[in-house]
């Protein structure tokens, strides 16, 4: 899977300006959770099954470093932030979001 890193907040505006053409995913990942571990493996291994990626776009964000986005992006999606979490973007708004074990990649092209 080729994630794209999400590290500054100004790639929040870009993401919006992507989701009106390519649908987009953002799954906010805690390296110290093992539940954040776990829902990781099972959404790259969902992903490498069936190849979504023309489909949508992903980008991973190491929350952890990165504290200050993961805050940015509940405001900007109004969303409520949560770790692990999954926030589908489409035409510059959150349509889904999911967290923990409830990450699927079955919902997230349902919902596309």
């Amino acid at each position: 899977m080729n994630w794209n890193t999400l590290n500054t907040i100004g790639q929040l505006d870009e993401i919006k300006k992507e989701s009106l053409e390519t649908p987009v995913v953002i799954f906010k990942h805690s390296t110290r959770c093992s539940i954040s571990a776990t829902a990781l493996d099972r959404f790259e291994r969902a992903w490498a099954k069936s190849n979504p990626d023309s489909t949508v776009k992903p980008y991973l964000l190491d929350l952890i470093s990165h504290r200050d986005i993961s805050g940015s992006i509940a405001e900007v999606f109004e969303v409520e932030h949560e770790s692990p979490q999954i926030i589908l973007v489409k035409n510059g708004s959150s349509v889904y979001n999911e967290s923990h074990y409830g990450i699927s990649l079955d919902d997230v092209l349902e919902k596309i």
